[in-house]
């Protein structure tokens, strides 16, 4: 069997780690952990990005409501063992269960970052030129067949 030179996840890998996100979801929603900064946030689990042995699962939160993620985020690192436990029942089909890592996911405001960008002056003037050349250039040549 040839090993696949991208670096892109398997199916296998987006399937176990939809699966995994789903057990992770469902058991916080339960809200069966016992830490007064995670039953006192919402958090929603983005994303699980699996290791290629499916032993270690990577689960991107984002807690909502909370500015500062970092106690959220070392809170659910520090009962990742509890909830891997918690989770275990709903992944029996996989041979091990993968160890569970907690990451705060950036991806949000990667998003607002470059929204603001494109709605500042500098962006919108541009783009704004570009719209008002073009109309010009297209109203500049049926006027001049009129003529």
């Amino acid at each position: 069997m040839t090993k696949s030179s991208s670096s892109a996840p398997s199916q296998r890998m987006l399937r176990v780690g939809e699966q995994v996100r789903a057990a992770i979801t469902q058991a916080l929603q339960r809200g069966d952990i016992r830490d007064p900064i995670l039953s006192n946030t919402l958090i929603s689990v983005t994303e699980v990005r699996m290791s290629p042995d499916l032993t270690v699962a990577t689960a991107y939160v984002t807690p909502l409501g909370v500015e500062d993620h970092t106690a959220t985020i070392a809170a659910l690192n520090k009962n990742a063992k509890f909830i891997r436990g918690r989770v275990s029942p709903d992944l029996r089909q996989m041979r091990t269960i993968p160890e569970l890592r907690f990451r705060d996911d950036t991806s949000f405001a990667n998003y607002q970052h470059i929204d603001q960008l494109l709605k500042s002056p500098e962006v919108a003037r541009d783009l704004g030129h570009d719209d008002a050349a073009d109309a010009d250039n297209g109203t500049g040549t049926a006027n001049d067949g009129d003529k």
